[in-house]
């Protein structure tokens, strides 16, 4: 093995097949093949950061310690993200999503909507989510909403709690949103408690199963591609079972669960692919036909 492959840090394809089974063993992610580069480049950035010679010295510690484990999952996976990631979601989220919710709850009392952000990484995705309720939802104050927001990783997490954002991530913040959510702060923009109040940041695996009740909407964007085709059917079906009845789940672009036998409604707007949860009366009367709207 020539020394740019890693040997010079003692980093071989023995030790980065045994931490790729370690990981996938544990969390059920898996760095294929299509990952091979960026999983070993990005291994041997913690090699160095941690100061560490060999690939067996730092097997033997995320063996040993929960908190370096968790330090070098986090390497692999925090993703650069920003707000309002994907407008197509966004949109369909506030003109098709919002309104349906607003009828179907207006009356209930107390008038609750419960958002599930699942692999928030460093809030952008849980904070453009509350954005949009306070934006577009009909007399949004007069909602109970709440947002949970979990990934595996503590530091984004941390940074999420933080609020503050900059540069590219708040890039597609309109002017006027950003004078309504945000306070210019040192380091950035911070968002404003009124919407910090409606999240929960929680540290999550998302392949040990936690009941949290059920949800309206869950929001999964470009988590499933890091998992094994048998760990995302678990997920997709624990995610149908936590919605509520016309809930809906919005997924990445580059992710589909048309092959798997959950009984999730498609339904194509624009750009955008939403996968409801048909209420069961709908179920009963076999009333799932995919729609399509251009």
């Amino acid at each position: 093995m020539s020394e740019r492959h890693g040997a010079g840090h003692g980093l071989s394809e023995h030790d980065l097949s045994e931490i790729r089974m370690l990981i996938e063993e544990r969390t059920g992610i898996n760095f294929d093949e299509s990952r091979e580069r960026f999983f070993s480049s990005r291994v041997r950035e913690h090699l160095h950061a941690k100061e560490l010679q060999r690939g067996s010295d730092l097997l033997r510690t995320i063996r040993k310690s929960n908190i370096e484990y968790e330090a070098l999952l986090e390497r692999l996976l925090t993703q650069e993200t920003s707000f309002f990631r994907y407008p197509a979601v966004y949109d369909a989220f506030e003109k098709r999503v919002l309104p349906e919710l607003h009828t179907k709850k207006f009356w209930t009392n107390p008038r609750t909507l419960r958002v599930w952000s699942a692999g928030c990484s460093t809030g952008e995705e849980p904070y453009s989510i509350a954005i949009t309720i306070v934006d577009s939802l009909s007399f949004a104050d007069a909602w109970n909403v709440e947002i949970l927001a979990t990934d595996v990783g503590r530091q984004a997490l941390r940074h999420a709690e933080r609020a503050t954002y900059s540069g590219r991530s708040i890039a597609s913040v309109s002017e006027k949103q950003l004078a309504a959510h945000f306070t210019p702060v040192d380091g950035g923009f911070q968002v404003k408690p009124r919407l910090r109040k409606m999240i929960s940041f929680a540290q999550m695996n998302l392949a040990s199963p936690v009941y949290l009740g059920r949800m309206d909407l869950i929001f999964c964007m470009n988590v499933l591609i890091y998992f094994t085709e048998e760990r995302r059917q678990t997920l997709v079906q624990r995610f149908f079972e936590a919605l509520e009845p016309g809930g809906y789940l919005f997924l990445g672009h580059s992710e589909s669960i048309s092959k798997m036998p959950v009984k999730f409604q498609a339904i194509v707007l624009g750009d955008c692919i939403l996968y409801r949860k048909p209420t069961a009366e709908e179920l009963h009367k076999g009333e799932l036909v995919a729609e399509g709207r251009a």
